[in-house]
């Protein structure tokens, strides 16, 4: 089966990352980009409480938040007016600022335009249409409201800045989404179908009725910290930020001279099934995938 190279990374992260090698280093010195929810997002006082039976509060005060402005962004850069772009979902505005970095990462910006690029983008909540489209916004909407938070503009809003002329779609698999997104974007390649690939993935936390919803679900850990593989694990962390790869068929980039992050032989997609209960994953399913992953890197 035909290899995949990564040649090009967008990102912009909690504890301050906004390269790859931010990325590096964090990592590297066990940084933690865990930190209290920022008061301009919402009151803690108003929603916190510790008791998760207690109706419209929320039981955690931390999350992965970027320590950037969501409001800083360039809409001129990217052809946009600024009325326009006073009401976009940050998640677009996200998306296209990593975009570019990641094209000029891999050395291909201002080279793809109308060119078989595809763009395969997972996305999760949409926080900001909820926020303008209800009753206390209603008199509010306007020409760009249709395009201003839609799942469907996570990927559109890209191929139309960047005039990208492959498949362009957004995949909501929850907290798979990014890597369903990579699957879709692998096989699109491997099948000739497009000659470059952009895959990513974006979360902006706005609201504070998302963080509501996932601790009446009793998913998220009361102290805002992932503990996988660990026996006091009691939940997960949620985070916001975006990245975005360049991806390209090996023999490409190796022919181009693109620098190459890293190389994806094989990838696969299944589901859980019937399991307890519908969250409730199941181990057979992921060990039959490793197990198509394993097969299809022996090809």
């Amino acid at each position: 089966m035909r290899e995949i190279a990564i040649v090009g990374i967008g990102c912009h992260l909690p504890g301050g990352v906004r390269s790859p090698a931010d990325l590096w280093t964090l990592l590297l010195n066990q940084g933690d980009g865990m930190v209290d929810i920022p008061p301009e997002r919402w009151s803690q006082e108003r929603f916190y409480d510790p008791d998760p039976e207690v109706p419209g509060r929320l039981y955690t005060r931390r999350g992965g938040f970027l320590q950037a402005s969501l409001e800083a962004f360039d809409p001129e850069f990217f052809g946009i007016s600024p009325r326009e772009a006073a009401i976009m979902d940050p998640q677009q505005r996200l998306l296209l600022e990593v975009t570019q970095e990641a094209l000029d990462d891999a050395g291909h910006a201002g080279r793809v335009d109308g060119r078989a690029v595809g763009v395969y983008v997972g996305g999760f909540t949409a926080d900001n249409m909820a926020a303008r489209h209800n009753e206390a916004t209603r008199r509010a909407i306007s020409m760009h409201t249709p395009t201003s938070s839609s799942y469907t503009m996570l990927s559109n809003r890209l191929s139309f800045a960047f005039d990208l002329r492959g498949p362009s779609m957004t995949l909501d698999t929850a907290c798979s989404s990014s890597l369903v997104a990579l699957h879709q974007a692998v096989a699109a390649l491997q099948r000739d179908e497009i000659e470059m690939a952009l895959v990513g993935g974006v979360n902006a936390m706005l609201r504070p009725e998302t963080f509501i919803s996932m601790c009446k679900g009793h998913f998220l850990a009361p102290d805002g910290r992932c503990k996988t593989f660990d026996k006091a694990a009691d939940g997960y962390a949620r985070g916001e930020g975006a990245a975005m790869l360049v991806l390209r068929p090996l023999q490409a980039a190796l022919a181009d001279g693109d620098r190459i992050y890293a190389v994806v032989r094989a990838t696969g997609c299944n589901q859980d099934g019937r399991t307890p209960g519908i969250t409730v994953p199941s181990e057979q399913a992921q060990a039959e995938l490793i197990e198509i992953g394993r097969a299809s890197c022996r090809e």
